[in-house]
């Protein structure tokens, strides 16, 4: 497999992306706003210490969902989105492998994704130490356990999007039904999310962080396997209309 060739097709993806207005949208609204509305719930009223102490690292947790969400719009596109209008067949008449094609696409979209999270959430961190900070006597970022969440379960959670998406995209021939289908993988983070917010899964407890850090690695290594199966370049140049 030859990086190269990867790089130069994620690289005429970034410029795809820059006149997808649903794309930018994503990138650079949803992370701006999603801390901006985390925070302005810390700041309604007065929430004790001890809530803080479980509330905090659930809001934190909400990143792995939006690594799930942000994802979705970009890799949704890479393969159907080009096939819709014409400009996916060039690239897969041209001589490079499935595996650089699926590298180059993931690279597209796992990118600009991974830099859109981590910088709302640096957002996140600030206006939640600003809000939080009478109530708890210290700031509460950064931390150990917000370091994994966002450094290593957020980057394995958007791979697991772009993968699934890639997958979806790849067998259908809408991009709002590929949007839609990819959009399905949040549903097990927001579970956890759920479950984080009522105290159930303690997602301040770091034992309990690379427990899922390991699920989502499993799932990550299984859809990679799933994608390149099920990524076949004769079928989307010859079946698809």
């Amino acid at each position: 497999m030859r990086f190269s060739k990867s790089w130069i097709i994620a690289q005429k993806d970034f410029k795809t992306f820059r006149r997808k207005k649903n794309v930018l949208y994503t990138l650079l609204i949803v992370p701006i706003l999603v801390p901006i509305l985390l925070s302005v719930v810390l700041t309604v009223k007065d929430i004790p210490a001890t809530t803080l102490s479980y509330l905090l690292p659930a809001f934190s947790y909400f990143f792995v969902i939006l690594a799930g969400v942000v994802p979705t719009a970009i890799a949704s596109y890479t393969v159907v989105g080009e096939k819709v209008e014409k400009t996916l067949e060039p690239l897969l008449a041209a001589p490079v492998t499935d595996g650089e094609i699926l590298l180059g696409k993931a690279i597209s979209a796992f990118l600009p994704s991974i830099l859109a999270i981590l910088g709302g959430s640096v957002l996140f961190m600030i206006l939640s130490d600003v809000a939080t900070f009478k109530s708890l006597g210290h700031y509460f970022y950064p931390n150990l356990n917000t370091a994994f969440t966002l450094f290593l379960m957020v980057p394995l959670a958007v791979l697991m999007s772009v993968e699934w998406s890639v997958v979806v995209s790849g067998r259908v021939t809408d991009v709002r039904v590929a949007q839609q289908l990819g959009g399905l993988i949040v549903l097990p983070f927001a579970v956890i999310y759920v479950l984080g917010e009522i105290n159930v899964v303690q997602l301040n407890v770091t034992s309990n962080l690379l427990i899922i850090c390991g699920i989502l690695a499993s799932v990550d290594v299984l859809l990679f396997f799933v994608t390149k199966r099920t990524f076949k370049r004769e079928e989307i140049l010859t079946k698809w209309k």
